[in-house]
């Protein structure tokens, strides 16, 4: 095994954007708690969470190393394809899995229990329910919002309000981010069994409910300006992000092309870190 093996394993792309967003939202935290930045802690985060991620995604590959078989874009992921055998890949994760949640657990108790759960239910919840129904994607999207809330108790060791706001967004983006992935690459999916858009196929159906949740998104984005945590700055740039991200949702459901779902992917790509990026700097400007 390779580094590059390694990297499939973990999927590390999917891996640095968890990341990414758990860190910007300590940031927040250390904010709201008082005001200091503990940097040695931010990076325990970053390393945990990292190694968290890591771990759930090797345990998603063992669990479904036979279905990534069938798969044109998953083939070539090291246990498929033979360059990792399921002990080595089940010792990784393990390891990643304890050590992250050390990590995690001596910043405070609540953000190792939430790391636990996080790897859990993504690896045994999610990961098997792709197979069985389209509901999947709403198991999924619970720890897929988990991040930003690991991130703000890491720092803050408390849900309030802006732990909810900052969960909220993510978890309401990843459905049409999701559906979107799913449109595009629903042939190979359904090659594993794997029926992941709403209705199950690329059809009216889904496409509505995909702009339905991209519309609920734009008040959702509005949380931060509208519970006084962030600014206009912060308001105006998500309005505008979230309308853009309905323009690209509308396409979808006027066109019902494979084009429409990548254009609407890649804008999900860019909308949650700009939105997050801007309400850490808007609330930092107000807590100043």
């Amino acid at each position: 095994m390779n580094m590059k093996d390694f990297s499939k394993l973990i999927k590390t792309r999917l891996t640095v954007l968890v990341v990414f967003s758990a860190s910007i939202s300590f940031l927040i935290g250390s904010k709201v708690a008082n005001g200091h930045i503990d940097w040695l802690n931010w990076v325990k985060l970053i390393v945990g969470g990292f190694l968290v991620t890591a771990a759930a995604n090797s345990f998603n590959e063992i669990i479904e190393k036979d279905l990534d078989k069938l798969m044109k874009r998953t083939m070539d992921r090291p246990i498929p394809s033979g360059k990792m055998n399921t002990g080595q890949a089940l010792v990784l994760g393990l390891g990643m899995g304890m050590a992250g949640t050390y990590l995690l657990g001596s910043l405070n108790l609540l953000t190792g229990i939430l790391s636990v759960f996080s790897i859990l239910l993504y690896a045994f919840a999610y990961t098997p329910l792709k197979r069985k129904s389209p509901i999947a994607v709403f198991v999924g999207a619970i720890p897929g919002a988990l991040p930003p809330l690991i991130g703000y108790v890491a720092a803050h060791e408390k849900i309030d309000e802006i732990a909810l706001i900052l969960f909220g967004i993510q978890f309401v983006w990843q459905f049409v981010h999701f559906w979107a992935i799913a449109w595009v690459l629903d042939d190979d999916y359904k090659l594993a069994g794997f029926r992941l858009l709403p209705t199950g196929n690329r059809n009216t159906g889904s496409a509505v409910i995909t702009f339905i949740f991209a519309i609920i998104l734009v008040p959702v984005s509005l949380l931060p300006t509208i519970y006084g945590y962030g600014g206009y700055y912060v308001g105006a740039v998500s309005l505008i992000c979230s309308l853009i991200f309905l323009y690209q949702s509308f396409g979808l459901l006027r066109m019902q092309t494979i084009e429409a779902a990548r254009k609407l992917m890649f804008g999900s790509f860019l909308y949650l870190p700009i939105v997050q990026l801007m309400f850490l700097f808007d609330f930092i400007g107000k807590v100043k």
